[in-house]
């Protein structure tokens, strides 16, 4: 991020903390607790928001090499991405052209070829058909006809994109806007080095997981012992950039930092960053790394979902796993915990509705982005006439 454009939301966010303020949506609205318990729309958003929109996979640092791979099967579609020998980034679908058997078994690794179990047909690193045993006694094939099947990928600002649909397209700095394209392109994530991950399968709707990364009302509260002690809750920086957003947890550093010269002001110590990345995707970039979350529906379930989180570092940091998995444990024993006290609730039918306070504008911004995109009516705004 920019400097001057850091030292401008420090200010802002230095404000509000003197005047006791939050940011402020401008009223309440009530939001239909049916959005996380109804098949039908979950249906609808598995088809607009995954398998029928670019995925955020990963960063470049989860491919450090040529023959770097993961695998991805959050998707409907069992896909590898990897880094080619050439050095560029490619996916497929992880399914051999002889008999539809996957390729590659292995989360992520290593390897300059992938070898079908099945038959041992061998692709390379991008994906092309290299070897096909006993051809002579199998029949012809033409080996530039039946590579693995491409699908589309992009690689940009160090950041991973890939669309399931093998004829769908990916425009990134649409995806961004050109605002959030410039500040992606300063972040340097591109140098980051991937360090390990992990994965919770909770009984909660996957928008209810965005849900927890909304707002900081709760710290007080939810995390008196945890995030609380790091971070002030009750305010915070907020602004979109069309379907995204970037909202600022502010850190109790600030306290000092603000005695010091404004160029010495840092983002990464007065704040935790959060980028909303429609639709599922949580990236929060620090000081010495940097936290990607992302939420997939269960298939079958509108109550369950997949969280998966991927930890990277700065090259030149010392190794931050062991505060990176505290903080990714507090999101699953303490906000998942109460994403599925809500869920529970949804799926009694006992509240029609549940309430975005002014002050949760992340919220507000959440589901009148989700329900634009399925055509569905925004939520109207109850103005506060009281205040």
């Amino acid at each position: 991020m920019r400097h001057e454009v850091q030292v401008c939301l420090i200010e802002e966010l230095i404000e509000r903390l003197d005047a006791g303020a939050n940011v402020d949506a401008g009223g309440l609205r009530r939001n239909p607790t049916s959005v996380y318990v109804d098949p039908e729309l979950a249906a609808r958003e598995w088809s607009a928001f995954f398998t029928g929109h670019p995925q955020m996979v990963g960063l470049s640092g989860d491919l450090p090499e040529p023959g770097s791979f993961m695998t991805i099967d959050d998707l409907g579609v069992p896909i590898i991405a990897a880094r080619a020998d050439d050095g560029s980034f490619v996916a497929m679908v992880n399914a051999c052209r002889h008999r539809g058997a996957r390729v590659v078994n292995d989360e992520r690794g290593s390897s300059h070829r992938f070898t079908c179990a099945f038959h041992r047909w061998t692709y390379a690193t991008d994906g092309a058909l290299v070897g096909v045993p006993k051809r002579d006694h199998f029949g012809h094939v033409d080996l530039d006809c039946h590579g693995l099947v491409r699908l589309p990928a992009v690689e940009r600002y160090g950041l991973l994109w890939v669309h399931p649909d093998p004829n769908g397209t990916i425009d990134v700095d649409a995806l961004l806007t050109p605002e959030l394209a410039d500040e992606f392109s300063t972040w340097g994530f591109d140098e980051l080095e991937y360090v390990d991950r992990d994965s919770y399968d909770v009984a909660c709707n996957w928008k209810l997981a965005m849900d927890t990364f909304g707002e900081t009302y709760h710290f007080p509260a939810l995390h008196q012992n945890t995030i609380n002690l790091a971070f002030h809750g009750n305010v915070q920086g907020y602004d979109t950039f069309g379907r995204n957003h970037r909202m600022l947890l502010c850190h109790r550093a600030i306290d000092q930092m603000r005695h010091l010269p404004r160029e010495q002001w840092d983002i990464t110590v007065a704040t935790l960053p959060a980028y909303w990345l429609f639709p599922n995707v949580q990236l929060l970039p620090s000081r010495d790394g940097c936290f990607l979350v992302r939420a997939y529906p269960h298939p079958t379930d509108p109550g369950r979902h997949t969280s998966r989180i991927t930890f990277y570092r700065r090259p030149g940091f010392e190794d931050r796993l062991e505060l990176a998995q505290r903080f990714a444990a507090i999101i699953r024993d303490e906000d998942y915990v109460m994403s599925a006290s809500q869920q529970s609730t949804a799926n009694s039918g006992a509240l029609p509705e549940v309430i975005f306070g002014r002050n949760e504008p992340a919220l507000h911004h959440y589901h009148n982005t989700y329900r634009a995109a399925l055509g569905m009516e925004p939520l109207p705004l109850i103005v506060d006439e009281h205040r």
